[in-house]
C-alpha cells in the first residue's frame, strides 16, 4: 500500500465511522515544534539560473482576494428555514488557513445539523472542498454545489505560498482573533504535513532567497507599497517555519548585495487541488454544478445546513458589502524542473512550482478596493523583463566563501 492509498484510506475510514468524529478533537492544542534552521545552498553551482523570457509565459491570471477588516466571517446564520454557515473573507490567506477555518465551520455545521447526517457546501475552492472532506470525515453525507470547478475556480490563481497572515484583517481586531486564528494555522499545518510526499508533490518544502540593498542587520521594516485608506494588518505570530540565514556579499550568486535564505511551505495547487476533489468523490461525495444569484435560491436545496464558502461571490450572494476586492495577478511560465528556489526581490517574486515558474509583481498599488479580474499582459510582460534583466547579472562560476 503507498502512502496515497493509506492517506485515502484513512479518510474513508473516518468518513465511514459509526459515531460522528469531533473536530475539537482533531484540533492541534498547541504550537508546532519549529523546524531548524534553513541551510540554503551558497554555490552557484547549486542554483541554476531562471529562464525569464516573455516567448515562455503559459498563462496570466488575475483573481479578487476577499479583504474585511473585521476578518474572515465564520459564524452561523438562519435564512428560512436552513442554517447557513459562513466561511470566507480570508484575504490573502485561504490556501494556508482552509483546513483550521474549515475546521471551525464544520464544528459549527454539526452543532446546527440536530442529528441530520448530510451538509451542502457552496462553492468548490480551498475552503469549499476542505470543509466538504472535514464534514465528510465527521460522517456527514455532502454534497458541493458551485458555478465552477477546479482548474476553473478563481483562487487557483494564487501564488500557493504558506502565507496564514496575508491580508487576514485589519490591525485593530488583531487582537480578537489571535486564539482563534492560532487554532486555525495549527491545524492547517499539521494537515499539510500528511501531504508531503504524495505523487505530484501537491504540497513540498523549497528553499528561496530575500534579496536587499542594505544589510538586513539595519534593515527597518519597509512599509508596504499600498493605497491611500489600504489598512494595516493583523500581524501574528508564524511560528512554524525555520529560522531564516542570512547571507553576506560575495556567498551568493544574485545581483543585489546582500541576500537571506528562507524556507517554506508551498502549494502545488493544481495537484493540491486535484488531491482534494479526488479525495472528496471517492469518498462518496457529490458535485453538482450550479449557479446562486440570491441567497433566497439556497432555500431550494434538500440539505438543511449549508456551509457558504463563495469567497468573493458572497458579496452579491449574501449582500456583504464588508468584503472588498484586493486584485492579484500571478503569472505563469513553462516548468523549469531545475529550478528550485523561490526569490523575493523588492519589486517582483518568483516560485518554482511544479506547474510552471510562478511570478508576481510586488508593486500592488492600485489593488485595493480592485475588482478587475482581467488579466493585465502588458504589466505580466515588464515584469518578466524586469526578472530577466536580475538574472542576466547572476554569477555563473561557484564561488569561494
Amino acid at each position: 500500500m503507498n502512502r496515497r492509498q493509506f492517506f485515502l484510506g484513512s479518510t474513508l475510514a473516518l468518513a465511514s465511522t459509526s459515531m460522528p468524529l469531533s473536530l475539537r478533537q482533531l484540533a492541534v492544542a498547541s504550537p508546532i515544534q519549529k523546524p531548524g534552521p534553513a541551510t540554503p545552498p551558497i554555490d552557484c553551482s547549486a542554483l541554476k539560473p531562471i529562464n525569464a523570457h516573455g516567448s515562455r509565459v503559459t498563462g496570466v491570471y488575475a483573481c479578487s482576494r476577499p479583504f474585511r477588516h473585521a476578518g474572515p466571517r465564520i459564524e452561523t446564520e438562519l435564512l428560512g428555514h436552513k442554517v447557513i454557515v459562513h466561511n470566507y473573507g480570508h484575504g490573502g490567506a485561504g490556501w494556508s488557513l482552509s483546513w483550521g477555518s474549515s475546521m471551525q465551520a464544520v464544528r459549527l455545521a454539526l452543532a446546527a445539523s440536530a442529528g441530520r447526517n448530510t451538509l451542502g457546501v457552496i462553492g468548490c475552492g480551498p475552503l469549499g472542498l476542505t470543509s466538504a472532506l472535514l464534514a465528510q470525515q465527521a460522517g456527514l453525507s455532502v454534497c458541493i454545489y458551485a458555478k465552477e470547478l477546479p482548474p476553473d475556480v478563481p483562487s487557483m490563481g494564487a501564488t500557493g505560498l504558506w502565507s496564514p497572515t496575508s491580508r487576514f484583517c485589519a490591525a485593530q481586531y488583531g487582537p480578537a482573533w489571535t486564539t482563534r486564528w492560532e487554532e486555525m494555522a495549527n491545524f492547517s499545518f499539521s494537515h499539510y504535513q500528511k501531504t508531503l510526499g504524495l505523487p505530484g508533490r501537491p504540497v513540498e518544502w523549497i528553499n528561496g532567497y530575500k534579496l536587499s540593498d542594505t544589510p538586513f542587520s539595519s534593515e527597518v521594516k519597509p512599509t508596504p507599497i499600498k493605497d491611500p485608506g489600504e489598512p494595516e494588518y493583523a500581524e501574528f505570530t508564524n511560528a512554524f517555519l525555520p529560522s531564516q540565514v542570512d547571507m553576506p556579499p560575495g556567498s551568493h550568486p544574485f545581483p543585489a548585495p546582500y541576500a537571506r535564505g528562507w524556507t517554506s511551505l508551498m502549494f502545488n495547487i493544481a495537484p493540491y487541488a486535484n488531491l482534494l476533489m479526488t479525495d472528496f468523490l471517492a469518498a462518496g461525495g457529490q458535485i453538482k454544478i450550479q449557479e446562486f444569484t440570491d441567497s433566497n435560491e439556497l432555500l431550494t436545496l434538500p440539505e438543511e445546513t449549508l456551509i457558504n464558502a463563495t469567497g468573493y461571490g458572497a458579496k452579491v450572494l449574501f449582500n456583504d458589502h464588508s468584503i472588498i476586492p484586493v486584485r492579484g495577478q500571478t503569472i505563469h511560465l513553462m516548468p523549469q524542473p531545475d529550478v528550485d528556489y523561490g526569490l523575493r526581490a523588492k519589486d517582483f517574486f518568483i516560485m518554482p512550482r511544479r506547474d510552471g515558474l510562478l511570478m508576481q509583481n510586488m508593486d500592488e498599488r492600485g489593488s485595493f478596493n480592485n475588482s478587475n479580474d482581467r488579466p493585465d499582459h502588458m504589466d505580466a510582460q515588464a515584469t518578466v523583463a524586469q526578472v530577466a534583466a536580475f538574472v542576466a547579472g547572476m554569477q555563473c562560476q561557484p564561488l569561494q566563501v
